[in-house]
């Protein structure tokens, strides 16, 4: 962000457009998918097998059924609360507090996406390896002192 403020920070938080909230939808993935594709972290989607990792629903593993971008939450298949009439709604859950198991790859975007994230980082790790130097030696300098001019 570009400010420290606070106040600006919630304003730019809630007046984003749609493509900068789809950036905040951001969930860790896990061990597993990290080492097959890549990147550390990838925004939620629909269709997505999330695990929940904080609140009174850690630990329950699920499908994102419902995404809601105005109010930055997701809904998960098994987390629902019940109503005093009976019924069962579902738990509006911050994607930031998931963490993605299984991805949904029907989309070809998706993929090239990932592709993508995974090459530059293999490449980027690729490039700094073999360029080992040796690091230098500081040559010690001597330190003068002045002597002041006095009588």
């Amino acid at each position: 962000m570009k400010t420290t403020k606070p106040t600006k920070q919630r304003k730019r938080l809630y007046q984003a457009p749609l493509n900068e909230r789809y950036k905040k939808f951001s969930a860790p993935l896990s061990s597993k998918l990290k080492e097959s594709h890549g990147p550390n972290s990838v925004p939620v989607r629909k269709g997505d097998t999330v695990m929940i990792m904080r609140g009174d629903r850690k630990g329950s593993e699920g499908k994102v059924t419902q995404i809601s971008r105005k109010k930055y939450s997701i809904f998960v298949e098994g987390a629902t609360r019940e109503k005093v009439d009976g019924t069962a709604t579902l738990v509006p859950i911050h994607p930031s507090k998931v963490m993605i198991t299984r991805l949904n790859l029907d989309d070809k975007w998706r993929k090239k996406i990932l592709e993508r994230k995974g090459v530059t980082e293999k490449v980027e790790i690729a490039e700094e390896e073999p360029p080992k130097k040796k690091a230098k030696k500081k040559s010690k300098t001597s330190k003068t002192t002045k002597k002041s001019g006095g009588t």
